[in-house]
């Protein structure tokens, strides 16, 4: 069983994720370039007010790291708390399996 903190913090990652925009923004730093506010609005409606707001969303939880360069931030996407979700999901997915499967045995025991 995962610890308190180990639970509070992959809820703080599907919080996050559980953003269209932040998705979007997510797969805009997929490149695995780092990327300026400016090239990050690039293309869309969203202000750069709003793009900083999202980004410190994902950067509060780990996904999106920043690094100054000169007068800009540069962003990049860390995928390992995606990892550790993915990871966390597998083991769920394992568990409703086998309860299912017991559960299915039972039902069709003659």
């Amino acid at each position: 069983m995962p610890s308190a903190a180990a639970l509070r913090s992959r809820a703080a990652v599907f919080a996050a994720l559980g953003d269209q925009t932040r998705l979007g923004l997510l797969d805009r730093l997929t490149s695995g370039e780092p990327q300026s506010i400016a090239r990050l609005t690039a293309g869309t409606s969203l202000t750069r007010q709003a793009v900083t707001k999202h980004l410190r969303v994902l950067e509060g939880v780990g996904i999106v790291r920043s690094e100054k360069a000169g007068r800009e931030n540069l962003f990049t996407l860390d995928p390992q708390p995606i990892v550790g979700v993915q990871t966390y999901l597998e083991h769920v997915s394992r568990q409703w399996d086998e309860a299912l499967a017991r559960l299915k045995a039972l039902v069709e025991v003659p």
